[in-house]
C-alpha cells in the first residue's frame, strides 16, 4: 500500500507537470529517500534486528525511543531542506520547501511501518498506509481541478497525507514519540545505528549523487526521464518493497534455529526477486508501445522507452543482492554492511556520471546498471565472510536478557 501510493504520486505528477517539474520533483524524491534511510539506519534498523517478536512491553519502550528518533532526523531534515529550497529557489526551490515542512511526518509515519511488522502487527502498517492512500489521492485530484497543479502543492499534499498517518501511528501503537528516550536510543544502540547511517545513506547516495550529477550534465528533463523509468517498474517495486518489510525480522528468527536456514533463505529471496523482476521488465518491453506506456506516464513514454532496459537490469541487480542485504542484517554485520553499500555506492554514481559525459542519459542508465551488477558479487563475498565470523565468534545476545527482564518488571508492577 505504501509503494502503491508513492507510485501513483510518481505516475500523476509526471503525467500532470512534464519531464522539466518532474525533474524537480524528482530532485526533492530522491532527497526524501536519504533522509527516510538515515531515519531507518539509526531508528528501525536497530528495533527490526532486536526487537522482532518481542513481548509487548519491551516493544513499546523500544518504539518509544525509534519513533522519537524517527522525529528528531526528520526536523533535521526538515530544516536543511527549507533552507535548500530558500537558497535554491525556482520550481526546484518549491519542491525542496515543501518537503521540508513535511519531513517530520514522513519519517515517523515510516517508523511506524516497520515498527508494526517488527510485532507480527502487519495489519496496523496497512490500515495505516491506507489512509494515506485515502487522503493523498483526492487531495491531488482537487489541486489539480482547482488549478493548483504545481510541485510545490502535490508534494505538500503528498507529506501532508503521510503526517495524518503519523498521528494515527501513535494511537494504534499506543506509543507516543519520545525526544527524550530518542537520545538514551541513540547511545544504546551505538554499535548498529552509526554504521546503518553510514549504510543507508551511502546506499540512497546513489539515487541522490546520480540525480544531482546528470541534473548538472544534461539538465532537469534528462533526471525527469531517468526517474520515469523507474516509475514504469513501480508496480513491482510495490511487490519489491512489501517482501522487504518481512524479510529481516524473519532471517534473524531463522538464524536463531541455524545458518543453513538463514542462507537458503536469503538465496531463495534474491532468487525470486530477480525472476519477478525480469518478468515485470519483459512485460514493459513488450506492452509500452500498445497503450500501457501513455496509460503511465502519458506524452512522456516515448522519450522513457530507451531507458527500460538498463533500469530493469539494475533492478534486477537490486534484487539479487537483496538476499546477502539481508543476512548481514540478520547477522548484525553492521561494519561489514556499510562497508559494502559504499563500494557499491561509489562504483554505481562513477559509471553513472561516466556514461553522462560520454554517451548521454541512456548511457548514464546502462553503466549505472553494469556497476549495480559488480556490487551483487560484493555483497554476496561480504555475507560469505560474516556468516564464517558468526560461526567461528557467535555474539552473547545481551538483549534477548534484557528484554527478559524489562518484561518480568513489567509484570510484577502490573
Amino acid at each position: 500500500m505504501s509503494s502503491l501510493t508513492n507510485f501513483l504520486l510518481s505516475a500523476f505528477v509526471a503525467r500532470s507537470l512534464g519531464a522539466a517539474e518532474f525533474g524537480a520533483f524528482s530532485l526533492a524524491y530522491v532527497t526524501y529517500g536519504l533522509g527516510i534511510n538515515a531515519s531507518r539506519g539509526l531508528a528501525v534498523e536497530p528495533l527490526l534486528i532486536r526487537f522482532s517478536h518481542t513481548g509487548l512491553p519491551a516493544w513499546r519502550r523500544a518504539c518509544a525511543g525509534a519513533a522519537g528518533t524517527a522525529v528528531l532526523v526528520g526536523v533535521a531534515g526538515g530544516l536543511i531542506g527549507i533552507v535548500a529550497g530558500a537558497l535554491i529557489g525556482g520550481t526546484t526551490g518549491k519542491a525542496f520547501l515543501a518537503l521540508g515542512l513535511t519531513l517530520p511526518g514522513l519519517l515517523l509515519q515510516d517508523s511506524w511501518r516497520y515498527a508494526f511488522f517488527a510485532a507480527s502487527k502487519g495489519y496496523h502498517a496497512f490500515l495505516n498506509d491506507t489512509v494515506w492512500a485515502l487522503i493523498q489521492i483526492p487531495a491531488l485530484i482537487l489541486l489539480k481541478q482547482t488549478g493548483h497543479a504545481d510541485v510545490f502543492w502535490f508534494v505538500l499534499a503528498w507529506g501532508g497525507a503521510a503526517s495524518v498517518g503519523a498521528v494515527l501511528g501513535a494511537f494504534q501503537a499506543r506509543v507516543l514519540p519520545s525526544l527524550r528516550q530518542s537520545l538514551h536510543w541513540l547511545s544504546r544502540h551505538r554499535d548498529l545505528g552509526p554504521r546503518y547511517l553510514v549504510e543507508n545513506t551511502g546506499g540512497n547516495a546513489v539515487d541522490s549523487l546520480r540525480s544531482y550529477s546528470v541534473t548538472h550534465i544534461l539538465g532537469l528533463s534528462a533526471v525527469g526521464l531517468i526517474q520515469a523509468a523507474g516509475v514504469l517498474m513501480g508496480p513491482f517495486k510495490i511487490i519489491y518493497y512489501g517482501i522487504s518489510l518481512i524479510t529481516i525480522p524473519e532471517a534473524a528468527r531463522l538464524l536463531r534455529r541455524s545458518q543453513r536456514l538463514l542462507t537458503l533463505f536469503c538465496l531463495a529471496t534474491s532468487i525470486g526477486l530477480t525472476l519477478m523482476a525480469l518478468a515485470w521488465g519483459v512485460l514493459l518491453l513488450v506492452a509500452l508501445p500498445h497503450g500501457l506506456g501513455h496509460l503511465m506516464l502519458g506524452g512522456m513514454w516515448q522519450a522513457t522507452y530507451p531507458l527500460v532496459l538498463p533500469t530493469m537490469l539494475s533492478v534486477m541487480a537490486t534484487c539479487a543482492g537483496t538476499g546477502a542485504g539481508i543476512g548481514l542484517h540478520a547477522l548484525g554485520a553492521a561494519r561489514r554492511s556499510m562497508r559494502n553499500a559504499l563500494r557499491t555506492a561509489v562504483i554505481i554514481v562513477a559509471g553513472a556520471v561516466a556514461g553522462a559525459l560520454v554517451w548521454g542519459t541512456a548511457g548514464s542508465v546502462y553503466l549505472a546498471a553494469a556497476a549495480a551488477w559488480i556490487g551483487v558479487v560484493i555483497a554476496w563475498w561480504q555475507l560469505r565472510q560474516a556468516l564464517r565470523e558468526h560461526a567461528l565468534n557467535p555474539p552473547a545476545d545481551d538483549y534477548v536478557v534484557e528484554i527478559s527482564v524489562g518484561e518480568q518488571s513489567d509484570t510484577v508492577s502490573s
